[in-house]
């Protein structure tokens, strides 16, 4: 058994794939290097340094049976986090490879290929609820903030979306879970990741709302409570289409 150690990008693992089939890795794992510990007792190890040359080959390889639908799909599965994303990856592209006229992205009756879409339907959703639930702060610097901890690193897929929804404000998105965020300034999107002192401030932000903003949010939580009717409270349904784990982040819910 070969164990491929990657930095844990989306390139690097594209690399690594690669390079399962450059050396003829048979058998072969793909690794972050940051799980190293995890790895199996006399397992041989190659470093992989990634290469984004390497990577743009796999995914025009895998462009042509797959399209942009099915790289987006194992895209999913790669921010998806699961413990078995490397390995599904790895399946695809070697059925792939195997199949090279057939999207074996459809194969349901595979087992890899189902989980495949098992995983990419819950990081849909999950991106779904994050257009959805996302909350905006206007801050004293006039930037709008949003705090989010999703199941899934979603982050750069919702990117585009709130970049075409509020192109003529500036706004920053913080992954809390992961510890990075993006940063809209009117131009363009860069990712960021606070420094340590930073993240305390972002975790905690009341302090440094605008007085508009406070008065909008009180505003917000009053209508929200006048228009409640206790009679017809549906606590059981209300939960199903808004999962407790969003509330903490919902001006509405503060």
């Amino acid at each position: 058994m070969t164990t491929l150690l990657y930095d844990g990008s989306f390139e690097g693992l594209l690399t690594a794939i690669f390079e399962v089939f450059e050396y003829r890795f048979e058998p072969a794992e793909i690794m972050s290097e940051h799980l190293q510990s995890n790895c199996v007792l006399f397992s041989e190890f190659h470093q992989v340094v990634t290469d984004r040359e390497k990577a743009e080959r796999v995914l025009r390889k895998l462009e042509i049976p797959l399209g942009k639908s099915g790289i987006s799909q194992l895209l999913k599965v790669y921010l998806s986090e699961d413990t078995d994303a490397e390995r599904l990856i790895l399946e695809a592209v070697r059925q792939s490879v195997r199949l090279p006229r057939e999207n074996v992205l459809e194969n349901y009756a595979d087992p890899a290929m189902m989980q495949i879409a098992k995983i990419t339907k819950s990081v849909a959703r999950e991106v779904h609820r994050m257009h959805a639930f996302v909350r905006f702060e206007k801050l004293q610097d006039e930037v709008y903030f949003a705090k989010i901890e999703p199941d899934f690193n979603v982050l750069p897929l919702i990117i585009r979306h709130f970049r075409n929804r509020y192109r003529v404000q500036k706004w920053m998105i913080y992954d809390l879970k992961r510890g990075y965020g993006s940063f809209y300034d009117l131009e363009e999107v860069q990712m960021f990741e606070p420094a340590p002192e930073q993240t305390a401030q972002l975790k905690r932000t009341p302090h440094l709302l605008h007085e508009e903003e406070k008065h909008y949010q009180k505003l917000w939580q009053r209508y929200f409570y006048k228009t409640n009717i206790p009679e017809r409270k549906n606590l059981k349904l209300h939960v199903q289409s808004l999962p407790k784990r969003y509330w903490k982040y919902l001006t509405e819910k503060l």
